[in-house]
């Protein structure tokens, strides 16, 4: 039987959820450095300070508002996970998520057989 921590959660589930965390974490910042040392390894005029390290994501220009914005909130792009603003990976399109939603209800309203 799995002793419990705190909230009635059984320990093994929080340690195996505190070690997926720390994976993910030291995932990130391998990607990070492996996209710095890129870029560095670069002479300075062709540095970017974004593109793709194994098929992941990467952006360290300077964030502009608008730039956050736009990747948080992009309803021209159909895509619902895209790539970040600042740092390494994806983030999500929230005007794309709002879309699938709207698009289910409708859906699922016209589907519906009335009682």
């Amino acid at each position: 039987m799995a002793r419990t921590r705190g909230k009635g959660q059984p320990k093994r589930r929080k340690d195996l959820r505190g070690k997926v965390r720390g994976s993910i974490r030291l995932l990130s910042a391998g990607f990070a450095i492996a996209a710095v040392t890129r870029e560095l390894r670069r002479p300075k005029s062709e540095r970017e300070w974004h593109g793709e390290i194994a098929r992941v994501p990467y952006d360290f220009r300077a964030p502009s508002p608008r730039r956050l914005i736009r990747q948080a909130w992009a309803p021209e792009d159909p895509r619902i996970i895209v790539p970040r603003a600042f740092g390494v990976g994806w983030g999500l399109n929230f005007a794309a998520v709002v879309k699938q939603i709207k698009r289910y209800r409708e859906k699922s309203a016209r589907t519906r057989v009335p009682a």
